[in-house]
């Protein structure tokens, strides 16, 4: 059984640039972010863009999180299989002589 891994590896490098893109854009989201304290009635728009600007990076960090772990899965999952398919290889030819 000789599976060709080759479109599998691509899925996971799709995957693996989308969170790379994730990172990229979650940079340029935190480059908007006001990290000072606005208690005062006169600022309430900038307090309105900074829950705006925290709720997008909450968006993207749980997007983050999601694909991260789906990419060390789906990574694991193909090491798992390319493994796999020495060690029957191997055995194989081992056992022809």
């Amino acid at each position: 059984m000789n599976l060709a891994l080759t479109p599998f590896v691509a899925g996971w490098v799709v995957l693996a640039c989308m969170v790379a893109g994730l990172a990229i854009y979650r940079r340029l989201i935190s480059t908007r972010e006001d990290d000072m304290l606005h208690v005062s009635e006169g600022e309430s728009s900038r307090i309105s863009k900074q829950a705006e600007v925290a709720h997008q990076l909450d968006m993207v960090d749980r997007w983050g999180k999601l694909l991260t772990v789906l990419v060390t899965l789906y990574g694991l999952l193909l090491a798992a299989a390319y493994t796999y398919q020495i060690w029957t290889e191997g055995s194989r030819q081992m056992w022809k002589g």
